[in-house]
């Protein structure tokens, strides 16, 4: 007997591929209300557009229509809504009273995001299901698009000194993030929820009700302190994991 791997039906391949359109459009749009200083919902757009994303991987594994036109696809999709879209975004929100050098830094954003996406294409297969090689593109723009809704947080006074020359310092870390080496847990990884499943439904429960309590601080919180779980996890974590690796063959010669 022969094993069917594909979609039962043929009509679930359109259904991922309608998703990363979704996802591209409202990208888009996040471009044009951008250019007319609408910033507040750019950055609604791209938290959209990055629910979107993660949506059509799920609906593809899950009806067994992945395909490597749909990966292509996707990552032409992201760097719209990820890439081209914050970039536009944080250059004229804040950065472009830094003229040639924030307009440098912007398209390094958009630069490194397109690279981050390439080198994920072909590193897809050989990679841990647990870990991203380099922060993924959407968790760097919705960090971004975060920043902009915290902003609204933050006195008078240091949104008009201080926050150009953050925004300009954040944009310039989380390009060179993408492109780096540092490992950030991924969340595919669902045997916990399997072996756990009413502790997740609480647990996600409760995070439901954090981020609606204060959207705006919680959400950028939440991708902030990811972009720091990756340098931790990377620098910190792991090299004290080594030595005590090395250790255990020691021990098991003496018995």
């Amino acid at each position: 007997m022969t094993e069917h791997t594909g979609p039962k039906h043929k009509g679930f391949y359109i259904l991922p591929n309608l998703l990363t359109t979704a996802s591209m459009f409202i990208g888009f749009m996040g471009i044009l209300w951008a250019i007319e200083g609408y910033f507040e919902l750019t950055a609604l757009a791209i938290l959209a557009a990055c629910v979107f994303d993660g949506l059509d991987g799920k609906i593809a594994r899950m009806t067994r229509s992945t395909s490597d036109f749909g990966i292509q696809f996707d990552s032409l999709s992201d760097l719209i809504s990820f890439g081209v879209c914050p970039a536009v975004m944080i250059f004229l929100w804040q950065i472009n009273s830094f003229d040639q050098m924030g307009l440098a830094v912007a398209f390094l954003f958009m630069a490194c995001g397109a690279l981050r996406l390439a080198r994920f294409n072909l590193q897809t297969k050989n990679l841990p299901r647990k870990f991203f090689l380099g922060l993924p593109i959407p968790a760097a723009a919705c960090t971004l698009a975060t920043f902009v809704l915290f902003s609204t947080f933050l006195p008078i006074q240091f949104a008009e000194i201080i926050l150009p020359k953050a925004t300009l310092i954040l944009t310039f870390a989380l390009s060179l993030l993408m492109i780096s080496k540092v490992k950030y847990a991924s969340f595919k990884d669902v045997e916990m929820v399997r072996l756990h499943p009413f502790s997740s439904t609480v647990t996600a429960i409760m995070i439901f009700v954090l981020v609606a309590s204060e959207p705006k601080f919680i959400l950028f919180l939440f991708f902030i302190s990811y972009v720091f779980s990756g340098l931790i996890y990377t620098y910190l974590y792991l090299p004290l994991r080594k030595p005590s690796n090395l250790r255990e063959p020691e021990r098991s010669s003496h018995n």
